[in-house]
């Protein structure tokens, strides 16, 4: 997705014109974005993360989150926009918020979350960047600074279209909120709690545990998304300061659920899922696919939804592996050099241990870029023809080509039936049937992730005692 710049100065009366009042303020602020512009960046930034992140695919959890985030929208100073509220498979702890009412919470977060409460406040920070227009507040900057916002990619949309993936939409989510931004959406999270009669004396967990999260990191290190937010000491800190300030009858009889918020994450995937696909070093393996596939020494990769994609040392070539359909491997690339601008090479008929497929180099020409150089692969594997492309500037890919071609034919079956078996896994529940120390209870119910986790996932600290009775989170 790609924003159009601005190449002069509006005048005065235009920008005067531009000015609206922000919903969940009150305040008046110059906005060269309309309600109707956000609602199709979020349309576009959320087709785009469902493609390359995807859904989590509980139906029960997903018609959970999404009934609490509507209950909450609802009584927001912007109830009628196209609000969405899902659970994405990513093991990452996050939660985002897209122009127009499509947010997003990771099932990495929610095994750190103990009670619908604590869920309501995160779903309240999110919907406060859409009711404030935080999104659209960014992207007026950008266009007042003449900056054109593209999505962190190496290539242009031209490029990133023919690859197949590398979605452009993602791009809106790397706009960074200001510190202001994220205390104000806390602000109003605390505020759409209150209105939906959630008690907001749980809110405070929610950003302890972030610190825990941090600290599970190492070093106290935040994740690498909460860079631009505020100390989750601090923010706890405030969260704590906005409920003592509330009468204390009014809290009364006020919404936690632990015990049904517990019963909805049951049996989530924690950590990465394997059977999605994995990385063992360098190796990409897919049990369930059965196929794997190896990216040079020293490159940064990443496993999306619909590509597995690597990205050199220098982050200036690329390799990217995704399906190709139906199409035989011969299909498949006459229909990727029928592709405007794109120039082709004679089809070269190869076997690619022991598979059957099709390579060519190619060329693109973009106005941006420059010539884009490199050469694709389709192969026939398993009832699917599959799609490798490598790929730099034309000016790079002499010295690139060999290292790219060696990895694209590095593609085979996966035999190793450890690799085959490995399983993902899942969260589960004990109940405690006496006092314990978090160290007592992982040596009687033991783990497949170290006790520090279990501590951080359960919001004890290491050596406190577990009431007998108590609901426990586990790993298996």
């Amino acid at each position: 997705m790609r924003f159009l710049s601005l190449n002069r100065l509006w005048p005065a009366a235009a920008l005067l014109a531009a000015c609206a009042v922000n919903p969940a303020t009150g305040k008046k602020e110059l906005s060269l974005v309309g309600e109707g512009q956000e609602i199709a960046l979020g349309e576009e930034t959320a087709a785009s993360t469902r493609a390359t992140i995807g859904l989590y695919p509980n139906t029960e959890l997903q018609r959970y989150v999404g009934t609490l985030g509507q209950k909450l929208a609802a009584i927001s100073e912007r109830p009628s926009l196209p609000w969405s509220f899902e659970v994405i498979d990513d093991p990452e702890v996050n939660a985002f918020a897209a122009p127009g009412g499509k947010i997003f919470v990771t099932r990495g977060i929610l095994p750190f979350l103990d009670s619908e409460a604590e869920l309501a406040g995160v779903l309240g920070h999110e919907i406060g960047h859409v009711t404030a227009r935080h999104s659209a507040r960014q992207i007026t900057r950008q266009q007042l600074a003449t900056v054109g916002l593209v999505a962190g990619s190496l290539l242009s949309d031209k490029v990133a279209q023919m690859a197949g993936g590398l979605q452009a939409g993602l791009g809106i989510l790397f706009l960074s909120y200001s510190r202001g931004d994220e205390s104000q959406a806390d602000e109003l999270g605390f505020r759409y709690m209150r209105r939906g009669a959630f008690d907001v004396r749980e809110m405070p967990n929610v950003f302890a545990a972030l610190g825990r999260v941090g600290s599970l990191a190492g070093g106290g290190k935040v994740p690498a998304w909460q860079s631009s937010h505020p100390d989750p000491a601090d923010r706890q800190a405030k969260a704590e300061q906005r409920a003592r300030g509330l009468p204390a009858d009014s809290l009364r009889g006020a919404i936690v659920n632990h015990d049904g918020y517990l019963r909805a994450i049951d049996g989530i995937v924690f950590g990465a899922n394997p059977r999605q696909g994995y990385f063992d070093g360098t190796r990409f393996l897919h049990p369930d696919l059965r196929f794997r596939f190896e990216f040079p020494s020293g490159w940064k990769t990443v496993n999306r939804a619909d590509a597995v994609v690597g990205a050199s040392a220098k982050e200036d070539a690329v390799i990217q592996l995704s399906l190709g359909g139906q199409l035989s491997p011969e299909a498949a690339l006459q229909k990727f050099a029928q592709q405007q601008g794109v120039q082709t090479s004679p089809a070269e008929r190869v076997t690619v241990n022991g598979l059957s497929g099709v390579t060519s180099e190619f060329q693109v020409q973009d106005p941006q870029q420059g010539t884009m150089a490199g050469r694709v692969l389709f192969v026939t594997y398993g009832g699917n023809t599959y799609q490798m492309l490598g790929y730099t500037t034309g000016t790079q890919y002499p010295g690139y080509s060999g290292v790219l071609r060696q990895s694209l034919q590095s593609f085979g079956s996966l035999t190793d039936p450890a690799a085959l078996n490995r399983q993902p896994a899942h969260l589960s529940l004990v109940r405690v049937p006496r006092a314990m120390t978090i160290e007592e209870f992982h040596r009687q119910y033991p783990s497949t992730v170290r006790m520090e986790v279990i501590a951080a996932i359960n919001g004890v600290k290491p050596g406190e005692t577990i009431a007998a009775g108590t609901t426990v989170k586990r790993v298996q």
